[in-house]
């Protein structure tokens, strides 16, 4: 299986290969790396590193880019719902919320976090394969869109939800086909051994199930095979299945109207060729778009990460034997994909004068106090000396919304660019914030102190 969350073969791409292949970034001779029409060097100062920074204007281009394909194809019923999990900032769900598109979440916190963005219930598509009681009951009396149900069981607890709450519910059945997504098998969800969806051979039966249950109304199917998917092999595959699927069920006498088609479509972090939406459209034309379907898509990643930058200052730069490290003030509790999955992040510097500097390979850590807190090994990048700001790029998605407070180290600061200007969406967490949440019992503070 192709592992496309961590390294790609052949030569990694130089930095101003990084650049030129993303049109929301350039070079300024004088300014450094820009963001949109920010320089990324005026950000850390202002707010200090590590600091997250997005591109409203990034996101409002790949939705534009994204429609453009889905109408291209004819696939004029295809409706957008931003996967919230990818990055749940509510300064990036208002720019969902305003561009008209909808949300798919996968907690209460989530939907939650959307409707205080501005993303109506009437948007919100609610997923996961372990929605509690509490869950399905805040989502039903919200007046939720859509619930896309994992299980047998989970379809009896909406059921009694629903009826004690006097309503019946959308649902669609999300089905597993058991197909290969070639992607990392860390986020692949899609094959028969994942915990997601209902086996493919019990999907008949168990839409019939659904039909048959009061406060439910069994509009469609659900289907999400993972993430990260360069490949439009996987994606025809499964909507084929799918497809397959709905013809069988309506001559079974089932109503069958919409398609949840998910997510998965990914990014060329380096040098990997990008998935060509129109290939993607056509994709789901050749397979879905003939059933008079209404369908559904959740991208998160494609949206997102190209919009989003770690900024990140270098502490020190040490050599260790044969090896040259390069220490900065980030770490894996800011950025976890490369310690997680082995993901690849180009790294620029911000300065333009470093950026033309010769090059040399250097491992890029961070000071969390283990040996996984690396952010890439023999990167060439050049001598970067103390408070050398660096850009790892492509950390929209997956990034803040994984973060956390490992070694007692804060959460970053972030901001928004728009175009020429710039706002702090995320001021840096205060130290003290670290523990106020904490208390020490009464017995512990009167104890006395023993003697060693």
């Amino acid at each position: 299986m192709a592992d496309h969350e961590g390294l790609f073969p052949g030569a990694e791409p130089d930095i101003a290969a990084l650049i030129a292949d993303r049109p929301n970034l350039t070079m300024d001779p004088a300014d450094g790396l820009m963001l949109e029409g920010v320089a990324l060097a005026t950000i850390a100062r202002d707010l200090g590193t590590p600091c997250w920074v997005y591109g409203a204007g990034t996101i409002r281009a790949r939705l534009a880019a994204l429609g453009d394909a889905l109408r291209g194809a004819k696939l004029d019923h295809a409706h957008i719902h931003y996967a919230v999990k990818a990055n749940d900032h509510l300064a990036i769900l208002a720019i969902m919320a305003a561009e008209g598109v909808g949300a798919d979440v996968v907690s209460a916190g989530e939907f939650q976090r959307a409707l205080k963005a501005g993303i109506p219930a009437s948007r919100i598509v609610f997923s996961g394969v372990g929605k509690t009681v509490a869950d399905l009951r805040l989502a039903v009396s919200e007046g939720i869109a859509q619930i896309n149900v994992e299980s047998r069981e989970e379809l009896a607890m909406l059921s009694a939800v629903a009826e004690a709450a006097g309503r019946v519910v959308d649902i669609v059945i999300r089905v597993n086909p058991d197909v290969d997504a070639e992607t990392h098998a860390k986020i692949t969800t899609g094959r028969a051994e994942n915990k997601f969806g209902i086996a493919w051979d019990e999907a008949e039966a168990v839409y019939g199930y659904a039909a048959t249950l009061p406060g439910l109304r069994a509009l469609g199917l659900a289907v999400h095979i993972g993430s990260q998917i360069l490949s439009m092999a996987p994606f025809r595959a499964a909507f084929g299945r799918v497809g397959e699927l709905v013809e069988r069920l309506r001559a079974s006498g089932h109503m069958v109207t919409r398609v949840d088609c998910g997510g998965g479509i990914g990014i060329p972090y380096g040098a990997e060729a990008a998935p060509s939406l129109g290939d993607f459209a056509a994709a789901l034309a050749e397979t879905l778009g003939g059933l008079g379907l209404d369908l559904m898509l959740e991208p998160g990643r494609w949206l997102v990460a190209p919009a989003g930058v770690l900024l990140a200052s270098v502490v020190l730069a040490k050599q260790t034997g044969t090896r040259r490290f390069i220490v900065l003030d980030a770490a894996m509790n800011d950025l976890v994909r490369p310690a997680m999955y082995d993901a690849w992040h180009g790294i620029v510097p911000v300065s333009a004068m470093d950026s033309a500097g010769p090059v040399t390979a250097a491992d890029v850590v961070g000071p969390v106090c283990e040996t996984g807190d690396t952010f890439a090994r023999d990167r060439m990048l050049p001598l970067l000396g103390p408070e050398a700001v660096v850009a790892i790029l492509d950390a929209g998605a997956y990034g803040a919304v994984m973060s956390s407070t490992y070694n007692a180290r804060p959460l970053a600061a972030a901001a928004l660019v728009d175009g020429d200007r710039y706002a702090v969406i995320s001021p840096r967490q205060d130290i003290a914030a670290l523990w106020s949440r904490e208390t020490v019992p009464e017995w512990l503070s009167d104890a006395a102190a023993p003697s060693y």
